[in-house]
């Protein structure tokens, strides 16, 4: 396929998103079992344009007048794509597949889009609703539209490398093909960079290396915080909301196979892939718990370390699931905020004297982080804050990248840290 075709896919695509309310990887798998006749690469193509466009959708539609999909795949187009409109134009012609020429109006829109962009308001400038312009501020700081347009971009091809069973030498030899790089701060991952325009993300999960187990996908953000934890050998350890059980591997290796961990969900169906991952990685010390009455009762007052990588909105994702920052409600936050404190009073049953409580987030709202810490020390006030400065300096090479808050905590961002959106705090249990 041309770009012309390419384009009027992806406007198909998002009109699809639209009409259905439907996930963006359904509606492009949808699309391309409709329209075998695409190749991998003008899929990818065509995902790149829909997730673009999704991602700056706020600060697209502005600059064009419209949300429609048209104006936003055009937008991503020229504005992302560096497209000239003419050139687009010409490419149209006599192209059965391509979209409507450029009217008039819309070329112009672009040659003054930027000038009308600055004088707008700092969530469409920041691309994010509305509604949450006061609650990013006050959790991210005065620089949070500055914040924000960071996340806009493509994210990174993130990988940790099992110690279990390899090295990150060994396994950046093997797969040397996709040139990739050391992670920054995390002291075990490789980083593929977002490529531009119709780039594919390598597929690393077919090579050898991933199905012998040497690593994982897992985004350096959640790398940072599961070092963090600082998980050590011999320990017990309740991972209590382990869902596939990213962090539960993590920790298996930061333990060498030693001491136990318990990965236990709530939800049947986010934990049934963790059996698999559990055996490719060589995971043998950690025991999985099904979500029945009782199931955590023998371990009250038992555990060194329990983490909570708690259910949120996903605010720190946006940059790969950008569908979701439209779709998020008030309503969905309080929900969310409700589970978030009952899961940090839950897991003090569990925690010893001496032991530590391990909070996570893949959010960048402070009602998610500083809020739930700030309110959960008085409800609990035998907890302390774990200094994470210091974390960061036992756990992790360099000074801090993240963001402190007022409660302790740390919040790692596509600027601070070149990562996903994560909140971390630990506390101690004194008495």
């Amino acid at each position: 396929m041309r770009l012309p075709g390419r384009l009027s896919a992806a406007i198909e695509v998002l009109a699809d998103i639209e009409a259905r309310r439907r996930p963006v990887s359904e509606a492009l798998k949808g699309w391309g079992i409709n329209n075998r006749f695409a190749g991998a690469g003008d899929r990818a193509a065509i995902g790149n344009l829909v997730y673009d466009a999704l991602r700056k959708r706020a600060s697209h539609a502005h600059v064009m007048g419209s949300d429609d999909p048209r104006a936003l795949v055009l937008a991503v187009a020229v504005r992302d794509w560096g497209e000239d409109p003419q050139a687009l134009n010409a490419g149209f012609e006599g192209d059965t597949h391509a979209p409507a020429p450029l009217t008039d109006e819309e070329i112009a829109r672009f040659g003054r889009g930027d000038d009308t962009l600055a004088a707008t308001g700092n969530a469409t400038r920041a691309d994010v609703p509305e509604w949450l312009e006061a609650s990013l501020e006050r959790g991210i700081g005065s620089d949070w539209v500055t914040q924000l347009r960071a996340m806009t971009g493509r994210p990174p091809l993130d990988l940790r490398v099992n110690l279990l069973k390899s090295g990150r030498e060994r396994v950046a030899k093997s797969l040397k093909r996709f040139e990739p790089l050391e992670t920054a701060i995390a002291p075990n991952g490789l980083r593929m960079p977002a490529g531009g325009r119709d780039a594919r993300t390598p597929n690393v999960t077919t090579d050898e290396a991933y199905l012998k187990g040497w690593f994982e996908v897992q985004d350096e953000g959640s790398q940072i915080v599961s070092a963090l934890a600082g998980a050590a050998p011999g320990e017990q350890v309740l991972d209590l909301c382990a869902g596939a059980g990213g962090k539960t591997l993590a920790t298996a290796a930061a333990m060498g196979n030693t001491g136990q961990i318990f990965a236990y969900d709530s939800d049947r169906a986010r934990l049934a892939p963790i059996y698999e991952r559990l055996k490719r990685n060589g995971v043998r010390n950690a025991q999985v718990r099904a979500p029945e009455e009782g199931a955590l009762d023998d371990l009250a007052g038992r555990m060194d370390r329990v983490l909570i990588d708690a259910p949120c909105t996903g605010t720190g994702t946006w940059r790969r699931r950008p569908d979701t920052k439209w779709k998020l409600t008030p309503d969905l936050l309080a929900q969310r905020t409700g589970e978030q404190a009952a899961l940090l009073d839950e897991a003090v049953r569990f925690v010893k004297l001496g032991g530590t409580l391990v909070y996570v987030t893949c959010s960048i709202l402070p009602e998610e982080n500083v809020d739930q810490i700030a309110a959960f020390r008085p409800r609990h006030p035998e907890f302390s804050v774990i200094d994470a400065a210091g974390l960061w300096a036992t756990q992790l090479e360099g000074p801090v990248a993240a963001l402190s808050d007022a409660q302790g905590g740390l919040l790692l961002t596509p600027l601070s840290t070149g990562t996903d959106g994560f909140y971390f705090c630990a506390l101690r249990r004194n008495a």
